[in-house]
């Protein structure tokens, strides 16, 4: 039994790594199926002093002018000193097939000069689609995570307080256009683009309705589409939901992403680089300024002084040349690591691996 072991043991170990597959439902969107944007401008209220100075944000005070002369409130020849009203930008994603009655979360954000919008309540905002009617209306108190307070000499700050949320602060009133059940052909789009993906897409459905239906209903457009025709004894939803299920092995190009700020490195499975000799070394300047006291001797009629005294020292760490051969993932970490690296080292190798032509993949730069 442990010969039998140590064999299959042997076979998983030359066999590799088995790649997973995924759900089709995981990896594609349908075609026309999309939120839609909203967009609204409405006024907060009920600001404990942090809203907009109605001096510097003139918008603010004519739109509160207006919205007390909808409600019988005469204030033109007012001069209102409010700091307790805010302008504000209203936006929402109104969802795919979505109906009346439904509730939505907006995101509210200051136009204005307000410092904060803690406590405040959304006064009520229609909120409009590109062809500018109106798919939803917005009220509500706003949920802000952030924070600003302090005195005349310190002020902290954390987060973003003139920006929050009201979750379910929308109210659906109209039905975006469209419907699932009218397309006769559906196009899929892959959310990662490749050939063999799309390829294993369609042949994981011709497959499945072929077994089911007796006909091959899916056909590969490009990298990103695919299309299937549907049958037309099944619904679009019923259909969708079941080759959502399916299973496929998913691909994507060899692709190396670097983040400098952070030192981030991400390598992608396939990515090979060609046998190169790679020589690094950091050179480090240090200036070091000092102040020396220059004494006049006794009984002399010398003057003490101050001068100054600087010191400069270079040095020049590594340098040591290394071969660098990458025909795996893990063959080519264990090259960069044998260098004895820091991040910012191996993103200046890479991009110069890459400048040199032996990177064979996408050097994508964030």
């Amino acid at each position: 039994m442990i010969r039998s072991l140590a064999l299959a043991m042997l076979v998983c170990i030359l066999a590799g790594p088995v790649q997973a597959a995924t759900r089709i439902k995981d990896i594609i969107s349908v075609q026309g199926v999309r939120a839609n944007q909203l967009v609204g401008y409405g006024l907060v209220i009920g600001l404990n002093g942090t809203g907009d100075s109605l001096r510097n944000s003139p918008f603010t005070e004519q739109s509160l002018q207006s919205m007390l002369d909808r409600m019988g409130i005469n204030v033109r020849n007012a001069k209102a000193r409010t700091r307790n009203v805010a302008a504000v930008i209203v936006t929402a994603d109104l969802p795919p097939f979505v109906g009346k009655g439904a509730r939505i979360d907006v995101t509210v954000s200051s136009l204005g000069d307000a410092t904060s919008l803690t406590g405040g309540s959304l006064v009520l905002t229609p909120l409009i689609g590109a062809d500018n009617q109106i798919y939803a209306v917005g009220q509500g108190p706003l949920a802000v995570a952030g924070f600003a307070t302090g005195g005349k000499a310190e002020t902290i700050t954390q987060g973003v307080p003139t920006t929050g949320r009201i979750p379910n602060g929308a109210l659906v009133e109209r039905e975006a256009p469209g419907k699932l059940s009218d397309e006769k052909i559906l196009v899929i789009e892959l959310r990662n683009p490749d050939f063999n993906t799309a390829v294993n897409v369609a042949d994981a459905i011709n497959a499945h309705t072929m077994q089911r239906y007796g006909v091959k209903a899916a056909r590969e457009n490009d990298l990103r589409t695919v299309s299937i025709n549907r049958p037309f004894f099944i619904n679009a939803a019923r259909f969708l939901a079941d080759i959502g299920e399916l299973r496929v092995v998913t691909d994507a190009p060899a692709r190396v992403v670097i983040d400098e700020r952070t030192g981030t490195i991400v390598i992608g499975k396939d990515v090979q680089v060609s046998t190169v000799a790679v020589a690094h070394g950091n050179l480090t300047v240090r200036v070091s300024e000092s102040a020396k006291v220059s004494q006049p001797l006794p009984f002399s009629r010398g003057e003490t002084v101050v001068t100054p005294e600087t010191t400069v020292v270079a040095e020049q760490e590594g340098g040591h040349l290394a071969i660098v051969r990458g025909t795996s993932l893990q063959t080519l970490v264990a090259g960069l690591n044998r260098i004895g690296l820091k991040p910012n080292g191996i993103i200046a190798i890479l991009q110069a691996i890459k400048s040199a032509g032996a990177l064979q993949a996408d050097l994508v730069v964030q």
